[in-house]
């Protein structure tokens, strides 16, 4: 990884790339630029997990020409850093099992489901499965390893989706990887463009990273996860090893002017999902505080990146730039998880 990331790096600036440019507050400009080349007078602004720490970034620096401001999945750039993952991680874990217990059939089937986990996590991080798998979208087998590093980031990652996670869970103790070895096998074939590797590094490294280290993110995880291997724990979810890669990434600290709060009185919609494993739907509640004109929703069930995923949402979304200071938010009362997936115990061995 860090030899590619360090061609990565000496490709991009042989180019005259400036690395300490690609930042939040460099990416908020744009957007402000971007409305006044195109003449518009006002506009509406979405934001989903990244975009939501821009899209709040944007409203603070900017807020001329912003009719309304909705946010989704949200991190707030007042708490964003490379530790507040594992708070993020453990919270939507925590959702997911919760409401299995809360379904009489999930509990009865998966009686446990944070040992069973742990479980796993110990025992393929000490005996890591390497696998050939055939990816789901066909093609030559590729080389698939498993550890509990990898487990823990394909949960993160939403695959299998939060509602097949317990059975997932539980083929894996019977000793059938299936499911997880599918979705790491996916995740190798990824293509070129599908992520922005390189912004992700300038704004992981200039913003994130700063004023803490590996030993924080270990404390981090170690709270949030008791009994996890250290190996485990001192790599951030989402990001693995981005300190050594930010060390070799080497953009200015720009902490102090991006851990800012935004305070608005621009109309906004604050939604999160109670599944959400990479921007926990707690931390929805401080972004609103700050903004006097705020309306905030919480989604059951549902994981990162709630708008495309809800029926409920999108109308709640459609319902809010139509009438921003008085959107219809009545669909999301009621609303519960839907039911997990229960496999009989007779099947999901191997």
């Amino acid at each position: 990884m860090l030899k590619a990331v360090k061609g990565c790096r000496a490709r991009l600036t042989a180019d005259g790339v400036d690395l300490s440019a690609y930042n939040t507050t460099e990416n908020a400009a744009d957007f402000a630029d971007l409305r006044k080349a195109l003449d518009i007078p006002r506009w509406d602004v979405y934001g989903y997990s990244y975009g939501s720490n821009l899209a709040l970034t944007y409203l603070r620096l900017h807020p001329e020409g912003i009719r309304a401001v909705a946010v989704d999945s949200i991190a707030p750039p007042q708490v964003v850093t490379l530790p507040w993952a594992w708070g993020s991680t453990a919270e939507g874990i925590h959702s997911i099992f919760e409401a299995c217990a809360a379904q009489p059939a999930c509990k009865d089937r998966y009686p446990d489901l944070p040992r069973m986990l742990t479980e796993q996590v110990r025992k393929l991080e000490a005996h890591p499965l390497t696998l050939n798998v055939t990816p789901p979208s066909g093609g030559k087998p590729v080389k698939t390893v498993l550890d509990g590093g990898a487990l823990l980031n394909l949960i993160v990652a939403f695959t299998p989706r939060p509602k097949d996670l317990p059975a997932a869970l539980d083929e894996l103790s019977r000793g059938n990887p299936e499911r997880f070895a599918q979705a790491r096998a996916a995740g190798s074939v990824q293509k070129a463009g599908d992520f922005a590797h390189g912004l992700t590094n300038s704004i992981a490294c200039s913003e994130w990273a700063p004023g803490y280290s590996e030993s924080d993110v270990l404390k981090a995880g170690r709270k949030a996860f008791p009994g996890w291997p250290d190996m485990v724990l001192v790599q951030v979810p989402q990001l693995p090893f981005q300190y050594p890669v930010c060390r070799m990434w080497n953009v200015p600290d720009r902490a102090v002017v991006q851990r800012v709060a935004t305070v608005s009185s621009v109309p906004t919609l604050v939604v999160s999902g109670t599944f959400d494993v990479k921007t926990g739907a707690s931390w929805a509640k401080g972004v609103a505080r700050n903004l006097s004109r705020s309306t905030s929703v919480r989604v059951p069930g549902i994981g990162h990146w709630v708008v495309p995923q809800s029926p409920c949402a999108q109308r709640v979304l459609a319902s809010f730039f139509a009438r921003p200071t008085a959107p219809d938010t009545s669909c999301v009362d009621g609303l519960e998880p839907e039911p997990f997936t229960i496999i009989p115990r007779d099947r999901g061995s191997r």
